[in-house]
Order: C-alpha cells, then structure tokens, then sequence
C-alpha cells in the first residue's frame, strides 16, 4: 500500500495481540496517520476488510483422531511442512459435526520443566529422597508441606505454573491457600468465566468470614458446598442444570458443549429461559435463577473442569515445592526449558538471585548448552530481605551456571562439539579458533558475550583478539598451525585498550543474552529518579494507602483479561517490580506509549489491600531516551534537552508528547540503539 516501514511499526504497535475489533481515529491518531490523506483511509478500509480473517493453517499436534476404519477415506489430510508429519484439515468443530471422536494430549511446558528438575535433583542432591528412600518423582514429593504454602501465600511465585501471573498474585495473599484442595479453587477463580460470573469476589467474602453461604435447597448445598454456595467449575454448572433446572444429563452436557463454544458460536443462551423456567417450576426464586444461569454463563468466557483444575494443582504444587527447598534447582530447570511462562530468563535469574543463589557467568571453559550446578556454599544473607522468611527453608548448596544457550545466535549442535573439543581447557581465543571448530562469527558471539573471562580477558579484550582471526575458520593454512603447542614471541607491540564502562557492558549484556549479572539497567538512573521524585519498587509498602507516588521501570508485561476494562502493567527497577492497572480511558490516552516503551515511569494512587499493592495509573511517561546513558559514548551532560529538566520525554497531561520528540536527533538515534537492547515487554490477553 505504499506505507513506510515506520509508519507501518508505529500503526501495528498500537493493536493489541489478535484483534477483532475495527480500526479506527484512536488508532490511526496513535499511528501517527492522518485519516483524512486518502491512501491513510483506505489503509484502514482494507485492514477492517480482512480483520478476523485465518493468519495462517495452525497444526493441533496434541490433537488425536480415533475412527474405526481407514483415517484417509473418511477424512482429508494434508501434508506439512515436516515430510514425517500429516495433517487432518477439518477442526474440532467439523468433526464433533459429523460425531468422529477426537482426544487432546494437553503438552506443557512445566512438565518439561519438572522432568528437568527431578533429573537435577536427583544428580546434585542424593540426600532428597521419598520415604522409601527412592529419589522424588511427581507422585512421591511430600504432600501439603506448610513452607511450601507460606511462600504461595506471599505471593513469592514468580515463575511457578499458573499462578505467576499478577492477577494470580493478587489473588493469592487474599485466599490464602493452606491446602490442595484450596490450590485447585485457585487455579479455577482466576479465570474469564469466574470472573465474568461475578463468582471471585461473594467466594473471598465468605472464605474471609465476611458473609455465609446461602443454599436455597439441600441440594444445591451437595454440589456447592466444597466452593461455599459459589459455582467454579463445569462439573457443578451442569450438575445445577440437572438437579434444579430439570435438564436431562444429555441435555446437560449440550449445555456444557455450549459452554466451550460460547465465545465462538453464542448458543449458550437458547439454554437460558429453559434453565429458569425450570428452576421456578422448581420452587426457586426468579431472581435466584437468572443469578444463576448469568454464573453458568460466564463459563462462556473460559470455566474450568474440576478434573482439569485438580491436574493443574498438583503441577502448581511441584514446581512451588522446587522454588520453596531448591531455587537453583528449579531456576536451572526453567531456563532449560526456555521459552514458556510469564518472565524472561532475565527476571527468572534475578528472583534466583533475590533468594540467595550464585548465578554465574556464560564461560568457555565451564558452560555447556544448557544451564548447569556447580558445587558451591550457600549464604543465607545473600536472600533478600523482603524473603527473609526463606532463611533456614531453602537447602540449595549449589551455583547456578549460565548455559551457552542464553547466547543468541549459537547452535545446541555446534556448541556441543565445542564442549568435547574442550579437554581441560581453551587457553586463549586462538586456541578456540584452532581447536574448536567455530567460525570466527561464532567465537565472536562468545567474546560478545563476555565468555572469556576464566582465560583473564574481558569483553573487550576478547573481541580485539577475534578480530585478529584469519578467515572463518582454522582450516589448515601452514604447517604451524598444526601445532599449537609451540609459543611464538610476539613480534606486535602489546595494545592498551581502554576499560569499557559498566554501563556499555550492560548494554552488551543484554544484546547478546537478554539479560545481565552486572548491574541492572535502572541503577545508573537511580540518582536521577530520586531527584524526580520517583518512588524505588521496594519502598512501596511502606508508602500510605491512597498516597500518591510516582515509581519507574522497565516493562516486563503487559495484560489484558478478555473483557476487562484494566490493563495490568509490570515494572522493574533495580530492586524489585511494581504492579500498574490502567484503566481503559487512560490507556487510549497514553497508547502509543503503554504498547511501545521499554522503560516508562507511571504516576498514580498507590493501593493497598492485604499485603497486595498496585499503582492507579493517572499519567504514564516514556523515559526510554534515558537509558542512553548506559552508552559508552553518551555522557550524562549530553542528555540535557528543552523542557523540564527532570521531565524532558513528556508532554503535557492533555497531550502527551511523542516519543524522542524532545530529544536532538543525534540523541534519538543513540536513544533507538539503547532500546533496541531492551526487553520489549511480553503480552498477554
């Protein structure tokens, strides 16, 4: 359509995820387009056009067929893209129209994790062992272990199954789970349909004491008692349908077909005024009735099994008992099983670290690809204050190792051939170039890295002496290099190289793995936040509920439930994370900068309820040009602008300046190279 690159990025960052909803002025003005220019208009034209079409042919792989004769002469498969791999083209709803049975093998990425961390567990620390003696397995880890549901209960689950997300900790230091059962209304309430049900806030009241549970009849007490009168899970709506509403089991479970396929197809409310009717037939309320069929409803936005909850319980369980007793083990295991959950490597190592772990460098002489223990002592003052509790709980004895696969743009192949060709040891980047079998693009990578350090050579250091390497590779040249035990006097005078700052170790940190054992980004802006005013992240619980304060981060998630009018924010400074809702009118207001910066600071009421605090979100900043300090050749003086000197990036409150508006464009290119580096925030809806 003739569009720039730019303008297309710009007007893309402003949709959130897989959209449905049409573009329109909020968009285009936070584009950047213009909506009256006639190729702006039909941009939009054409994009509405096509909004809700299929983006692409997704495979179910966990998807299984069952007929009873040949699968390819009832229905049409096509190939893949993998030649090994077939593939049935109707979905789920083609075959329930024509009754073929289909099963789902759910596949997880925590169970990959687990499995990880038992084989862990099992090498590092032979003394972990079940009752008979055996090294613990999924069924055999001790049941309802009360330090385990101390750290669930603080909200201490970063990186845990299901109950990292926000909302999830949220929810957690006000339910209060103590046992498995609890674990499993848990993972069940935090979800659409509970939510949309009106279900999560009449259970908190009456498990909190605050209310009781009312059963209109005996009956709807046998079903509902174990949830305190408040319908959670499929089971108990269909169960409702059968005993008070008159509906036949059969007739039950097309009501619970309609529940699955609401969102899709909408048929869920042809069941409504049968379900009343027959609830009043019953002798129950009118309004009691149509309560419950709006509770039965929200399952349409995603209600959970019982049996579906329970199963994800006791994963929750596992992998909260790992982070409890043995946060090197569990964090090795995580990173191993990258990418999956809520955080980056980055925040998974920085929570290890909080709890006490030695987390140590990507090394040429000491990595392999995956992440790795070593034998080392454990401190318990390394654990941070705010986990204070876990001191005498957690029995790590192990470092943590970085594995070469957190360097991007390296192969598992390739580095696993180095690690064999390692022997006792590289001796200096030549000997890697002779002995290894990588390019010189790869030995680069590692030196980018700072992979050098056990040989005495820092980033720089590396890099000089890679780019003094011949061609791509060690093939034979001359017969000399055949023997690289042979020491040449070094002809070439020796080169003092200046010492990269911190800050551009950072910066380099981040480019090659995502994340840094250094220093975090936001300490070489601390000063000069404490000079604006703002808030660090863990100051916020001793600051007055109501208070207004302003705190700054970078943007590690943004979330958006279904139809919630909220959109969840998370900030991470150098010290800990701070928890943003934004409520949707002042999300359109602050859009291009809530979906694009990398570092923001946020203004707004602190709220406070049950140990669990967020900031209400009134003004939203893009500091993002900031982290060109970070920069080797930027120094702090050259980042003076117009405006406020302690508010250069923002505009008014009614118009919020554009991003690098205020910045000289030497400073805005320099500002692009920072945040090219940094996280760019991960979304969920």
């Amino acid at each position: 359509m003739g569009l720039s690159e730019d303008v297309r990025s710009a007007l893309s960052s402003t949709i959130w995820g897989w959209s449905t909803s049409e573009l329109g002025e909020k968009e285009a003005h936070a584009g950047g387009i213009n909506r009256a220019d006639p190729l702006a208009r039909l941009v939009i034209e054409r994009s509405n056009e096509i909004m809700g079409f299929p983006r692409h042919l997704s495979q179910h792989v966990g998807g299984f067929v069952i007929t009873r004769d040949r699968l390819d002469e009832i229905v049409p498969i096509v190939k893949t893209a993998m030649d090994e791999r077939k593939m049935v083209e109707w979905d789920k709803d083609d075959l329930d129209a024509v009754k073929i049975l289909k099963v789902d093998v759910l596949a997880l990425g925590m169970l990959t994790c687990l499995q990880r961390a038992f084989a862990l567990l099992k090498d590092h620390y032979p003394n972990a062992r079940d009752k008979y003696g055996q090294p613990y397995v999924l069924a055999t880890l001790p049941p309802e272990d009360k330090q385990v549901y101390d750290m669930i209960c603080r909200a201490d689950t970063l990186g845990v199954f299901q109950i990292e997300s926000r909302a999830q900790m949220s929810m957690l230091p006000r339910l209060k789970p103590r046992d498995f059962y609890d674990l499993v209304i848990e993972v069940a309430i935090v979800r659409p349909g509970p939510i949309q049900g009106d279900m999560v806030h009449p259970y908190l009241r009456r498990r909190q004491g605050k209310e009781k549970a009312e059963y209109q009849k005996p009956e709807l007490e046998a079903i509902l008692s174990k949830t305190l009168g408040v319908p959670l899970f499929q089971e108990q709506a269909m169960k409702i349908a059968i005993v008070a509403g008159g509906f036949k089991p059969g007739e039950a479970d097309e009501l619970r077909r309609a529940m699955a396929t609401f969102k899709r197809t909408g048929t869920i409310g042809n069941y409504r005024q049968r379900m009343i009717d027959g609830m009043i037939g019953k002798g129950y309320t009118k309004d009691f009735a149509e309560r419950c069929f709006k509770q039965i409803e929200g399952f349409g936005e995603y209600g959970f099994p019982e049996s579906h909850a329970a199963s994800f319980a006791l994963l929750v369980y596992a992998s909260c008992w790992f982070k409890t007793f043995y946060p090197d083990v569990f964090c090795a295991a995580i990173l191993n099983s990258q990418p999956m959950g809520f955080y980056q490597p980055a925040q998974l190592v920085r929570d290890a670290r909080d709890h006490g772990v030695d987390i140590r460098d990507v090394d040429v002489n000491f990595s392999v690809w995956d992440s790795t223990l070593e034998k080392a002592s454990f401190d318990p003052d390394r654990i941070l204050p705010r986990h204070a509790e876990m001191r005498g709980v957690i029995e790590t004895n192990d470092a943590l190792r970085l594995g070469f696969r957190q360097i991007k743009g390296l192969s598992e192949e390739r580095m696993e051939a180095f690690v064999k060709r390692r022997g006792s040891g590289y001796e200096s980047v030549r000997d890697v170039w002779l002995r290894s079998g990588l390019d010189v693009d790869e030995i680069e990578k590692l030196a980018q890295a700072d992979a050098f350090r056990s040989l005495g050579l820092d980033r720089r250091e590396a890099l000089w002496a890679v780019r003094a390497l011949d061609g791509r590779s060690a093939a034979e040249k001359l017969p000399l290099f055949d023997q690289p035990a042979i020491r040449l006097r070094e002809l070439e005078p020796e080169t003092k190289l200046p010492k990269m700052p911190l800050g551009e170790h950072v910066i380099h940190d981040y480019r090659s793995l995502g994340l840094s054992l250094k220093a975090h980004p936001v300490a070489f802006l601390r000063e000069r936040l404490d000079r604006a005013g703002v808030t660090p992240n863990a100051g916020l619980p001793s600051v007055r509920d109501g208070r207004r304060v302003s705190v700054a981060g970078l943007v590690l998630v943004r979330q958006r439930p279904g139809k919630g009018n909220a959109i969840f924010l998370t900030l991470e400074d150098d010290k800990a994370v701070a928890n943003i809702i934004i409520w949707q009118r002042t999300f359109d207001r602050y859009r291009p900068v809530i979906m694009g910066a990398r570092f923001v600071r946020v203004t707004g009421k602190l709220q406070s309820e049950s140990d669990v605090i967020h900031i209400v979100a009134e003004k939203i900043e893009d500091l993002t040009p900031w982290l060109t300090v970070l920069l080797e050749k930027v120094s702090q003086a050259s980042l003076t602008v117009a405006g406020p000197a302690e508010h250069p990036f923002s505009g008014t409150d009614r118009d919020p300046a554009p991003r690098n508006a205020a910045i000289r464009p030497d400073l805005a290119t320099l500002s692009e190279e920072a945040e090219s580096v940094m996280p760019k925030g991960r979304n969920f809806q």
